[in-house]
């Protein structure tokens, strides 16, 4: 009897090891910069701009098919308004390129860190990660579907906690129809 528990207990502890030791396999795939897209939306009392940004790179993680991961870099040089034409176009988008907004001069980039990914459903997760503007790094959560090689996500951003305060009735009074809400949202289309 004392035999047979010590065969079964060995047995156990060899096979918890050999299971504890087998390494996860994490999938990198690289997302096509090219083919994805990355559009903005802000907004103001007398109406709203939208206009597109370009990815610089971008990995996502997969566990057996399961989003687990993912990094990106955001070329905020290329930050384009496309609801404007002519000089207004060019004056807003180097307006947000400026101190004002973004300092692209001095912050050229923009990241995105995943910290944490939970299924929410069958191709969809929530996604907690750390987003890095003009040098200051925020968590945020957002929503991401995977369907096949194609990604989207759905994001609100709070620019006021990157120090982009510029129209913000949350720091300044009497602005009446010159401010410019806080928050702007991302919707993000990948290819991978």
């Amino acid at each position: 009897m004392k035999r047979t528990f010590l065969t079964l207990a060995l047995a156990f502890f060899a096979l918890g090891t050999t299971q504890a030791t087998e390494p996860v396999e994490i999938e990198k795939k690289e997302v096509k910069t090219k083919e994805s897209k990355v559009a903005w939306k802000a907004y103001k009392v007398t109406g709203s701009h939208n206009g597109t940004v370009d990815l610089k790179s971008g990995t996502l993680m997969f566990d057996n098919d399961k989003l687990t991961g993912g990094e990106f870099t955001v070329d905020m040089t290329t930050l384009v308004a496309t609801d404007l034409e002519g000089e207004s176009r060019q004056k807003l988008e180097g307006h947000l390129k400026s101190d004002d907004f973004f300092s692209v001069a001095s912050n050229p980039n923009a990241t995105l860190v995943f910290t944490n990914v939970k299924s929410t459903g069958k191709n969809s997760y929530e996604v907690t990660g750390n987003l890095t503007v003009k040098n200051i790094t925020k968590p945020v959560t957002f929503d991401v579907s995977v369907y096949g090689s194609k990604a989207t996500a759905t994001m609100k951003v709070d620019r006021t906690q990157f120090e982009v305060k510029y129209g913000s009735g949350s720091f300044f009074d009497d602005l009446g129809d010159k401010t410019i809400y806080d928050e702007f949202d991302l919707v993000v289309d990948l290819e991978f």
